[in-house]
């Protein structure tokens, strides 16, 4: 792609990036040279604009460990041994690596980052794609993931996590913020969320606490207790083998997505003692109660 300077101008850049340009880029430059040459000046945020306003390109960078002060490449790179940067990693395509990516500041890729390693970003990281990493995951700000996150190991994000698909991690999930996920959301450990919780489907994990509203679309399923500084509402069934408990003032809902008179097998509600906020749903008990129920604890008196 050739840079003129009518190109340019017809993006209506800022004034002190386009002079910056006319300086330094008089005749026809290749795309990637500019922003090769913003990195080089430490002008980020611009290189930034301009991959955002030209997009990817299906140029491909390989390497064997990249080390940089900063990256902005508007292809995709492929790097053996790991990814290193003490500043922004930016990519117009996806970024793959069979060791680490750690980046010093904020991290973006317009489709999958892969590590067979960890994945650190001491910024916000945004991944229009995927977002897999075989030791963990750890980001300073906000994390935006346009597809599926599929972590082994602790998840830690100090702002709010989106995730567009589904998320599985086979560590513990803390976040400092609000977690949305469109799908599934599947966590081994435990899972602590400042914020609000809003799950698309449905929700599975050794112990669930969160600091506002819980919701899923389908039901949550905790192998320890179910905690929440808000109301805790479920399409389905809401399972957990400790504590159930909402803020105070608010309530618990289940079986929001289910005709009441399939409270009994599609909204089921069980704890080690029975919410005194249970709105809705069908009380079976704790877990083990429900192996001796008799009549009066299944019958419809017993559900909400």
């Amino acid at each position: 792609m050739d840079f003129t300077r009518s190109f340019v101008r017809a993006k209506n850049p800022c004034a002190d990036g386009f002079r910056w340009f006319l300086r330094h880029h008089q005749d026809t430059s290749d795309y990637q040279g500019v922003l090769d040459s913003l990195v080089d000046a430490r002008r980020l945020e611009d290189a930034g604009w301009l991959l955002a306003q030209f997009g990817p390109t299906n140029t491909l960078l390989q390497a064997d460990l990249l080390e940089a002060d900063a990256v902005v490449f508007a292809g995709a790179i492929e790097a053996r041994r790991g990814v290193v940067t003490g500043g922004e990693l930016c990519v117009g395509k996806s970024i793959r690596s069979g060791g680490s990516i750690h980046a010093g500041a904020g991290a973006s890729a317009g489709d999958d980052i892969h590590a067979e390693g960890s994945i650190r970003a001491a910024g916000k990281l945004r991944a229009g794609g995927d977002l897999k990493a075989r030791w963990g995951f750890k980001a300073g700000g906000s994390v935006e993931v346009g597809g599926n996150l599929k972590i082994a190991g602790d998840v830690e994000c100090a702002e709010d996590l989106s995730v567009a698909g589904s998320a599985s991690i086979t560590g513990d999930l803390l976040v400092r913020g609000n977690l949305e996920c469109g799908q599934s959301l599947r966590v081994s450990g435990l899972i602590v969320v400042t914020g609000t919780i809003r799950v698309g489907q449905g929700i599975e994990c050794d112990s669930l606490e969160c600091g506002s509203h819980l919701e899923a679309g389908w039901g949550i399923r905790s192998r320890d207790s179910i905690v929440a500084g808000g109301a805790i509402r479920a399409g389905e069934c809401l399972l957990a083998d400790n504590e159930l408990r909402p803020g105070d003032g608010y309530g618990v809902f289940a079986g929001l997505c289910v005709a009441q008179d399939a409270w009994e097998s599609s909204a089921r509600v069980s704890a080690r003692t029975r919410p005194a906020s249970l709105l809705s749903g069908w009380w079976v008990g704790s877990s083990e109660e429900r192996t001796v129920l008799d009549g009066s604890a299944m019958s419809p008196a017993a559900g909400v």
